[in-house]
């Protein structure tokens, strides 16, 4: 047999490059209907036809098949497992170095290009905040959550200023910034980012709930 049998319909579509795009195509159509929570690798293979085996063979995980449905040419764990091992301290500089260095990477183009995409009105934009929020920053919310209930805000502060900051450097191309070495920009905008992610809120009259 070429394909998992799914009890009568063949769970290969004829032709590699076929069944992908079919996958991709269901996924893209799952993340926009009901988000990427509640999109099941199970209902995205029913959606194309296929067996959810296949959806696994090609993509691997759900975050990985939200990153190709977004054509980022990027694996999202090497970023997360990155800033998964830096102390809390060093959380804001470790973002945006590691950030800058794949957007000035070969990848990187692409990586820009679909983002350009994006906020030109591509009508990926609920996927790009799925992948922001629900895979690059998800662990990240919960292990800054402190005073609990301040996690969300603090990653989407943050991600407000690396989504300028890639803007400034790459779209717009603001001098110093758009030449400026990935780890001098690590010391002058992690901070800032440090102070999202760990800093006193309270300080500027935020509290959770709010």
């Amino acid at each position: 047999m070429t394909g998992v049998d799914t009890g009568g319909r063949s769970g290969r579509r004829p032709g590699n490059s076929g069944t992908r795009e079919a996958i991709l195509d269901a996924a893209r159509l799952r993340f926009a209907e009901v988000g990427f929570d509640k999109a099941s690798i199970r209902s995205i293979a029913g959606a194309a036809g296929v067996d959810p085996a296949l959806v696994h063979h090609y993509f691997g995980a759900k975050a990985e098949l939200l990153t190709a449905a977004l054509d980022l040419p990027i694996d999202p764990q090497v970023v997360i497992g990155r800033i998964a091992a830096a102390p809390d301290d060093q959380l804001g500089e470790t973002i945006v170095r590691h950030v800058v260095t794949i957007w000035d990477s070969p990848v990187g183009t692409q990586a820009v290009a679909a983002f350009r995409s994006i906020i030109g009105g591509g009508g990926n934009e609920s996927m790009a905040r799925a992948f922001l929020l629900e895979v690059v920053l998800k662990d990240i919310r919960t292990r800054v959550d402190s005073p609990p209930g301040t996690g969300d805000t603090r990653v989407v502060l943050a991600a407000s200023q690396m989504i300028g900051l890639l803007v400034a450097r790459k779209i717009v191309g603001i001098e110093p910034l758009a030449s400026m070495p990935p780890e001098l920009l690590a010391r002058l905008v992690g901070p800032t980012l440090q102070r999202y992610l760990t800093g006193d809120l309270g300080a500027a009259g935020f509290s959770p709930g709010r």
